[in-house]
């Protein structure tokens, strides 16, 4: 795609007012037709202090508000460099939409009321004109459609002097295009503010000193300091220190990487232990965060196959109701009962109420926490009725938890005893296992004691001095390999736990073993309910596929017995061929994951849903991205798709119903076309109002009881 940038020209701005906390700059180039401005407003939106922006191309205008100069400079620099990435060949910028039309034009339905009748006639003309030459433009470009009918309809009404269903038609369309526009909007907005950076703040070298700073402040060429449990901002290369990293969000993958000088940093890793000087390369979550909501807008035009049926139906549906209302004059040569034919048109309520329903239920998913990637995800989640979890990270936290502690006779310690130890050994490591010691610790209250001498060694273990003895925790090959100590008296306790799915953690105390650890990824506490709660809307079955070992697997299958069957220690082509399988035996499958190994089987999935720490590669395969780590979040969506679908057959069903019923009366002659107009057109209103209404609001989960 060629890019095309304005000059320096063009981008010159002006304030045009400017109060405190809120600007309004003006510059030619807002006119600028290949201006992305959904782009530009996202990306202002990102400048840290900015509270909101609006952009209005017909004014050359941008008004924004913010908390004090440094946002109000950063946003003025940013509208004098613009990426050429804000500027698409070929674009075109949906037009805002304004409630400048619908009020004149109701204006003019209620001057209708009191105006003589040759001002009546005049003011009904100037706006029904537009419609007119509209409908005869499609006529001849496009053949018979909604536009034609909503034309000839103003036509007739003019022509036989019906001056208010006229004006009322017109009103009525254009109040129509006006919420369906903002409807749109509202829920780009609430989208666009999921995205926000999680990181705001960031260490920077400057002239020796670290100092704290926004991180839309980083600039290329800076030295990042980032320690543990800090966020990376930033992609570029380490430069200085090592450190262990926590890489699952990119990833997917619990273990934590090694980072040393020279090593690639990517944004959004975590350091987990020691600390890094990373040379920024690409900076600026506010670019990221603008590309994402440019796709969600992709996302939230994008029709599905219900939506594109119903359009073509409704298209189907103009020419027969134009048919009818011909057949109608022919056969009476009623002009009044022709035109009363006419105003009852049933594509109307059929296109508009399903992208309504719609862009209402993507909104209400965003505060669920849930991103559909359009309409088709949202229909085809509805559909399914297998489900398929990754393990790692989908119905287990990622987190280590500590499973079994075995002390052993020889030291004389009972296991609080032995895991006071192991956690005042690892109390300053910040390695997911030693995490999860110390938090077992202060989970059973345990005093830690001192230490004043810690030794790590890197991949192995970690020395340390408590209370005088030497204390040594790590792996088996640490323990009983470098350093010696005998672990025979125990190597059956062990064998058990890893039998379980555990991971052993070695504890020793002046060179003899003092007992073992096991630690396993933790299943989500929320997970046994999410399960229950999915069987009860519809899902059929529910498997797992892992890499991890059989027993793993099978005791997965214990603590969740929701759960229809557990697959174990599968390579990324064997779980993809499984949910072939799957797909072949006429299950509509959809798979939840988080990793690189999960995207092949994403991809023969009806629907790929990605957790919020999923790898890059997994969240573009993905149909649905779940944002927050509770997967809860994965029956709402399902909820909400299901409630989608169920408005969009009963706003169908209902169109045909309620306007086969004003039809017939409409071809009665039992009122006058104006009465028959108002009534087709509120119950439209309504409908599309119910419709908003409804899927806007939170998914209602089912209620289960303590049986269940």
């Amino acid at each position: 795609m060629s890019i095309a940038t304005p000059s320096s020209q063009q981008r010159r701005l002006q304030v045009a007012h400017e109060i405190p906390g809120r600007i309004r700059w003006q510059g030619p180039m807002f006119l600028d037709p290949e201006l992305d401005t959904e782009y530009l407003q996202a990306r202002l939106q990102a400048v840290p202090g900015v509270r909101r922006c609006r952009i209005n191309r017909k004014a050359q205008s941008v008004v924004l508000e913010h908390d004090g100069d440094d946002a109000r400079i950063k946003a003025l620099e940013l509208l004098e460099r613009l990426p050429a990435e804000a500027f698409r060949s070929g674009f075109a910028a949906p037009a805002a939409p304004s409630f400048y039309p619908v009020a004149v034009r109701g204006a003019a339905l209620a001057l209708n009321l009191v105006l003589p009748r040759h001002l009546r006639a005049m003011v009904a003309w100037v706006l029904g004109a537009p419609v007119i030459f509209e409908g005869a433009y499609t006529l001849l470009t496009d053949g018979v459609r909604v536009k034609v009918l909503d034309g000839v309809v103003v036509a007739a009404s003019l022509l036989r002097g019906d001056y208010l269903t006229s004006s009322l038609v017109v009103t009525v369309l254009s109040l129509v295009e006006y919420l369906e526009g903002r409807l749109e909007n509202s829920s780009t907005d609430l989208l666009a503010t999921l995205m926000r950076p999680q990181a705001e703040f960031a260490w920077v070298l400057r002239d020796g000193a670290e100092v704290q700073l926004p991180v839309g402040a980083i600039e290329k060429g800076d030295r990042v300091v980032c320690g543990p449990g800090e966020l990376i901002p930033v992609d570029g290369e380490v430069v200085e220190g090592e450190a262990s990293v926590n890489t699952s969000s990119i990833s997917g993958e619990a273990a934590p990487a090694h980072y040393k000088p020279g090593t690639m940093a990517l944004s959004g890793a975590v350091v987990e232990e020691g600390k890094l000087v990373i040379a920024a390369e690409e900076v600026g979550d506010g670019t990221r965060l603008a590309r994402i909501n440019r796709f969600l807008q992709q996302s939230l035009r994008a029709k599905s196959a219900t939506q594109e049926n119903r359009a073509q139906l409704a298209d189907r549906l103009v020419p027969i109701t134009f048919g009818l209302g011909v057949l109608m004059w022919l056969v009476t040569r009623d002009i009044r009962r022709a035109a009363s034919v006419l105003t009852v048109d049933f594509s109307c309520t059929i296109k508009l109420a399903t992208p309504v329903a719609v862009r209402s239920s993507m909104y209400a998913a965003g505060h669920a926490g849930v991103i559909f990637k359009g309409a088709q995800a949202l229909e085809d989640f509805a559909a399914v009725d297998t489900l398929v979890f990754d393990k790692t990270g989908t119905l287990t936290s990622g987190e280590l938890a500590v499973t079994g502690i075995v002390a052993s006779p020889q030291c004389g310690l009972d296991e609080n005893g032995l895991l006071a130890l192991a956690a005042a050994a690892e109390a300053h490591y910040g390695h997911p296992v030693a995490r999860a010691v110390v938090a077992e610790a202060h989970r059973r209250d345990v005093e830690i004691p001192a230490t004043p001498q810690v030794e790590f060694i890197v991949a192995h273990g970690v020395s340390a001095l408590v209370e005088g003895r030497r204390v040594l925790v790590g792996s088996r090959h640490f323990i009983v390999e470098d350093e010696h100590v005998d672990a025979s008296l125990l190597e059956h306790k062990a064998e058990s736990l890893r039998a379980k799915g555990n991971t052993v953690l070695y504890v020793a105390l002046d060179g003899q073993l003092a007992g073992v650890v096991g630690l396993a990824d933790a299943i989500r506490p929320e997970a046994r309910e999410t399960l229950r709660q999915l069987r009860s809307m519809g899902i059929e079955r529910m498997v797992v596929l892992t890499g991890d070992h059989l027993q793993t697997a099978n005791n997965l299958l214990r603590e969740l017995p929701e759960l229809d069957a557990a697959h174990a220690e599968l390579k990324p082509e064997e779980k993809a061929a499984m949910v072939q399988e799957l797909v072949d035996a006429g299950r509509i499958i959809a798979y939840v994951g988080d990793g690189l190994n999960d995207t092949p089987a994403m991809m023969l999935a009806k629907v790929g849903v990605c957790m919020p720490k999923g790898a890059d590669l997994a969240r573009e395969t993905a149909q649905v991205l779940l944002l927050h780590e509770d997967i809860h979040s994965l029956a709402a969506a399902r909820a909400i798709a299901l409630r989608l679908d169920r408005s969009v057959q009963q706003s169908f069903w209902g169109a045909v119903g309620v306007n086969g019923a004003i039809l017939a009366l409409a071809a009665a002659g039992r009122g006058a076309p104006a009465l028959w107009a108002t009534l087709h057109n509120g119950f439209t209103l309504g409908v599309l109002g119910w419709a908003a209404a409804r899927n806007l609001r939170a998914p209602k989960l089912p209620a289960l009881s303590a049986a269940n």
